[in-house]
């Protein structure tokens, strides 16, 4: 039988084909060997023990999600029975439990390879900064690898492993995956428990998942989202929300203006081709100011988060400092400077800014930035350690100050034949957006997966399954792109289809209403007219707060569909049309608004 590709699905086939987790063991040593990089794991699992782990999963059981699918860990996050260093040798000790997150993993049938390099103490976005040898970028070894998550990125990006964990603050799981040519994950803050997890920033640590493609961050996302009891920031963020996407989404990219690739023209480009890319799936790039997220972004390293950096290892710092890299000790020695007013008055600037921020980052369904403004090669890093680390983090710094989700996902090849990615924000809580619009550009790309060679599952085929639920028929202000769609997606709904009704029903114009809706109310058949509708699945518990929220005249009841389907959607009272106005002719809400508007616009030449 010959080794299959690492991604999950080629995997589990494997195994179901009584392919054995042995084979696959052996296959991660022999990569590990070929690929002859000594700074991606700082500790290596025991290929005994693998085995004996393995052999304890039993025969193939397809229950667990993850059964049999070799990850790696980011060495400041405790497995138990590994040392963990946050690469820093005096800091060493030996992890006695799992991190939550691992243990969950774990469960699912998952098994931990080693812990891998890092920017020491998770500081820094170039993964150049530890005293270990340093990961090669896996598509070209004069770059850096991109960090924190250094040794995650590159072992994933080299197919050593399927999946990998890093952590991200500041970026640390969006810029290697880009530099790396994967998907990086980053959720929505506490959707991961931290608990195990060395802190940085302890109000802003995320854990992130580094995967080949998006399927598979997703898959690991969806097992490792769990509140957690003993993590004070942790918080529910249900896996829920992936799936299709509804045509014309509004995407808000930085205002041309307010663009920064810092001479790096080729990214550039790269950039604005990720763009076209999303015009041609169908959606709507809108051009927002972007300036006020870069200053956002600066207060990551000034004050109040500079000094919770210090913080988390107060006492080795103040009793080792020695110890310390001498960038990161450059950072950490500059808290000491600081004020319980420094900090507060960081807090302060920062919730200004954020409601100030609201209503931008409301007026869109989600945002899409580059991950990186450039590629860095070491010798750049050599001779501007400083100023090349704060360039990468221009997209990525104010995320988690904002209570924003991410993914990282490859776009194509630049002209010079480097990785290209964007990454895709939300609010808090709409992670299964990003992912899902992550899918489609992945698959859209034409790329193989990491470094690896293989050819991306689905490539080509947009489209996924969705998850079980509840469907509803929406037919005005909710349809995609229209002034309540966002009320679905705050409840994670997935986008199944766009259809018709049968032709037994009318459309009218409701007066009174704000915003502006229209009624749906059943006539005889074939006296009304085909009316343009989407389909919407949620969860039962979400289908019900929605429904419970509906306003009169306007209720729930059976619609039929030109498909002979019937599912439950929004109709109207009979007494709502009386001073309504009839536009059924126009095939549905969005073309009548659309018409309007395009009326306005001819009257104001």
């Amino acid at each position: 039988m010959s080794t299959p590709a690492f991604d999950i699905a080629s995997l589990h086939a494997f195994y179901a084909a009584d392919g054995t987790v042995a084979e696959i063991i052996d296959q991660v040593f022999a990569r590990i060997a070929a690929v002859d990089d000594p700074g991606i794991f700082l500790h290596l699992a025991d290929r005994q023990s693998l085995l004996a782990e393995a052999a304890a999963l039993g025969t193939f059981d397809p229950a667990k999600p993850l059964w049999g699918i070799p990850f790696a860990v980011k060495d400041n996050i405790d497995v138990a029975g590994m040392p963990t260093t946050a690469a820093c040798p005096d800091y060493t000790y030996g992890a006695i439990e799992d991190a939550t997150v691992v243990r969950l993993l774990r469960e699912a049938g998952a098994l931990v390879i080693g812990k891998t390099n890092l920017d020491q103490f998770a500081t820094g976005l170039v993964g150049v900064r530890s005293p270990y040898p340093i990961p090669r970028n896996a598509i070209d070894p004069m770059l850096v690898p991109g960090g924190s998550s250094s040794g995650s990125a590159v072992a994933t990006a080299q197919g050593i492993v399927s999946f990998a964990l890093g952590t991200d603050t500041a970026g640390s799981g969006r810029i290697p995956a880009g530099l790396n040519n994967i998907v990086g994950l980053k959720p929505s803050v506490g959707a991961l428990s931290t608990t195990g997890v060395i802190p940085a920033c302890r109000t802003l640590d995320c854990v992130s998942i580094f995967a080949l493609s998006v399927d598979d961050a997703w898959h690991v996302f969806s097992v490792a989202a769990r509140e957690d009891g003993d993590d004070a920031y942790s918080r529910a963020v249900p896996a829920t929300g992936y799936g299709r996407l509804p045509p014309m989404l509004s995407i808000g990219v930085p205002a041309k203006a307010d663009l920064r690739f810092f001479g790096d023209a080729v990214m550039a480009a790269a950039y604005e081709d990720a763009l076209d890319m999303l015009r041609g799936l169908g959606h709507r790039i809108v051009e927002v100011p972007f300036v006020e997220f870069y200053d956002v972004a600066n207060l990551l390293y000034e004050g109040a988060w500079v000094a919770e950096r210090y913080a988390a290892v107060k006492d080795f710092f103040d009793t080792r400092e020695a110890s310390f890299h001498p960038v990161t000790r450059k950072i950490y020695g500059a808290a000491k400077t600081l004020t319980a007013a420094d900090a507060f008055n960081g807090f302060y600037a920062l919730q200004a800014m954020r409601r100030k921020l609201a209503p931008v980052i409301a007026s869109v369904d989600l945002f899409c930035v580059p991950t990186a403004p450039s590629h860095y090669t070491l010798a750049d890093l050599a001779a501007e350690p400083i100023r090349e680390n704060s360039r990468l983090g221009t997209y990525t710094n104010f995320v988690n100050l904002l209570d924003m989700c991410g993914i990282a996902v490859p776009t194509g090849k630049r002209s010079d034949g480097l990785p290209a990615s964007v990454t895709l924000l939300a609010p808090f809580g709409r992670d299964g957006l990003t992912a899902s619009l992550a899918r489609d550009i992945h698959r859209a790309s034409g790329l193989t997966m990491g470094a690896t060679g293989w050819s991306l599952p689905g490539a080509g085929q947009p489209d996924t399954e969705i998850a079980p639920g509840i469907d509803i028929v929406v037919v005005g202000a909710h349809l995609s792109g229209m002034p309540l769609n966002g009320q679905l997606r705050e409840l994670n709904a997935s986008f199944v289809r766009e259809a018709r009704t049968m032709d037994a029903y009318r459309l009218y114009a409701l007066a009174g209403q704000v915003p502006a809706k229209p009624g749906l109310i059943r006539v005889e058949a074939g006296t009304g007219g085909e009316i343009y509708v989407e389909v919407w699945r949620l969860t039962p518990d979400a289908f019900g707060r929605f429904v419970a929220a509906i306003p009169s005249p306007l209720g729930i009841g059976s619609i039929s569909l030109s498909n002979g389907t019937e599912v439950k959607g929004f109709l109207v009272e009979a007494a709502a049309i009386s001073g309504a106005t009839d536009i059924t002719g126009y095939g549905g809400w969005r073309s009548y608004v659309e018409a309007g508007a395009q009326q306005k616009a001819g009257g104001a030449r």
